[in-house]
């Protein structure tokens, strides 16, 4: 019996240290996507440049609210001192020209993933999605930019899901995102690639989930970064104060603007869940309604 139990504990010092401990402490499951991340414009040209023509809601599930907004909307608004700060939300941002950082932050004794931090370039924001199991806060909680972020790892796709997320964009045209939307997001790594799947849900003033992708390339150094120390200031003189630029219910003046310049119904320019979908292009050829 001695003998049995000097060369079992003989054999358990000679078992590697990482198997070992396999009970103790859980490894971090996914793939690793620290680094330097530079995106990738090979889709949604206008939407990642200079911004998108005026009333083009095509191929966008947005509600009737989300439409009347949109129209009422005057791109002078971003003058207004109130509205020049105004950073990108964290559902709309990584369409930007960023330089994206990603690394880990860990445990000290344990080396456990506590969180993913995140370093977006664009207007300087800063982002945690949390990995340790914690809830997200109540309702009446403050909103930011970034929202409330927490994930986890389905296999080798990184899930994220966000809240409390302040009133923001679906598109640089006057379409708005409500503080009520929610954001599920795949982090998916493929080598040196990396794509991004953003799901947004608003009950405001999307009927059905706005799905989106974008891709990135892992690069050695660090990239171009944006300085972002905004300060507001009066860029229309004469203005009276509190006067907000906006169109009057059947004033916009390039409401037939996009719809004239490709041939298309002004119907499809408005957009609605039904202009994302192929049959709608038959509907078109047919002239119904």
């Amino acid at each position: 019996m001695k003998t049995i139990l000097c060369a079992a504990l003989l054999a358990l010092a000679f078992v590697p240290v990482h198997a070992q401990f396999a009970g103790s402490m859980t490894a971090s499951a996914g793939v690793d996507l620290s680094g330097n991340w530079a995106p990738l414009f090979h889709e949604d040209g206008l939407e990642r440049g200079q911004g998108p023509e005026l009333v083009n809601y095509a191929g966008l599930p947005i509600s009737d609210g989300a439409r009347q907004w949109a129209l009422a909307w005057d791109s002078s608004r971003l003058t207004v001192p109130q509205h020049q700060c105004q950073v990108h939300v964290v559902s709309y941002i990584y369409r930007g020209p960023l330089n994206l950082h990603i690394w880990e932050e860990r445990d000290p004794k344990s080396q456990r993933v506590i969180a993913l931090k995140q370093y977006i370039s664009t207007y300087e924001q800063n982002r945690t999605i949390w990995m340790d199991g914690r809830p997200h806060p109540p309702d009446v909680a403050p909103h930011t930019w970034m929202g409330f972020s927490t994930g986890h790892w389905d296999g080798d796709v990184l899930t994220v899901y966000t809240t409390h997320i302040k009133e923001g964009w679906i598109r640089r045209n006057g379409l708005p995102q409500s503080d009520r939307a929610t954001l599920t997001e795949h982090f998916i790594r493929h080598g040196d690639y990396m794509t991004h799947v953003s799901i947004v849900k608003d009950p405001v003033y999307l009927t059905e989930p706005l799905v989106k992708t974008q891709d990135f390339r892992l690069v050695l150094q660090n990239g171009s970064n944006w300085l972002y120390p905004c300060e507001e200031v009066e860029e229309i003189a004469g203005r009276p104060r509190g006067e907000v630029p906006n169109y009057l219910p059947g004033k916009n003046p390039f409401l037939h603007e996009y719809a004239d310049k490709y041939h298309i119904p002004l119907e499809a320019a408005l957009g609605g869940a039904e202009t994302m979908y192929p049959e709608y292009e038959k509907k078109i050829e047919k002239g119904g309604k």
